[in-house]
């Protein structure tokens, strides 16, 4: 269909999964190159005429991406009490190499194009098997007298994990000084507590009133 077709439409473009593969890099300590190959499940319209109905075809396309990011590096094993006394079991192994993460965002469908046997394409790649299946056997990357090249706008966000030891700061504790005095229900013992209400007897001093009003005239 591909092969006589004239023209093409991309409609839609998920991600069926990421590969990586991380390696150190020499004479470069802590520092590691991740290699990402994406693979991409693509739906487009095949068209073959002017007045043709298009037809639905679904196909993968590979891009690969490579990052180098710093991970560190350490030279301690860690071990757990966990562990059985007949067993040898390390939990953590600073010295080996971190593990790489990344984060596809929902892929943007941008264009699509046939390039025929004078294009300047780039080179196959062999579909794994377990993605092959999912399109019902083995896919043929030999090249054909049309391919279909598509465009895809992509968002990543890419990591390298390594488990690592943290400080946090903490302030002392407090030892209280007072004795804690223990409550009552009793409303007398409450009352015993209550300061006298002087203030509440007696009217205020010339010098405490706040109404605006002159010493003078209060006499």
């Amino acid at each position: 269909m591909i092969d006589s077709a004239t023209n093409v439409r991309i409609k839609e473009v998920s991600v069926i999964t990421v590969y990586l593969d991380l390696q150190p890099i020499p004479f470069n300590k802590g520092f590691y190159s991740v290699d990402m190959t994406f693979f991409f499940d693509v739906a487009v319209e095949l068209f073959s005429g002017s007045a043709s109905v298009p037809v639905p075809v679904n196909g993968v396309a590979v891009f690969n991406k490579k990052v180098v990011l710093y991970g560190s590096e350490g030279n301690v094993k860690v071990f757990s009490s966990e562990a059985s006394a007949d067993e040898v079991s390390i939990i953590g192994d600073s010295r080996a190499l971190p593990t790489a993460y990344v984060q596809v965002a929902e892929p943007v469908a941008l264009s699509a194009k046939l390039c025929g046997g004078g294009c300047s394409c780039e080179p196959y790649y062999r579909i794994p098997e377990a993605i092959s299946q999912l399109y019902g056997g083995e896919l043929d990357p030999a090249p054909q007298r049309n391919n279909v090249y598509v465009t895809i706008g992509l968002f990543t966000i890419v990591q390298i994990v390594r488990s690592v030891p943290m400080t946090v700061p903490a302030s002392e504790f407090c030892v209280p000084e007072k004795e804690c005095v223990p409550t009552s229900d009793n409303p007398c013992e409450l009352f015993r507590r209550i300061d006298f209400p002087v203030g509440e007897f007696f009217p205020p001093r010339a010098g405490d009133c706040d109404c605006g009003c002159s010493a003078d005239r209060a006499r």
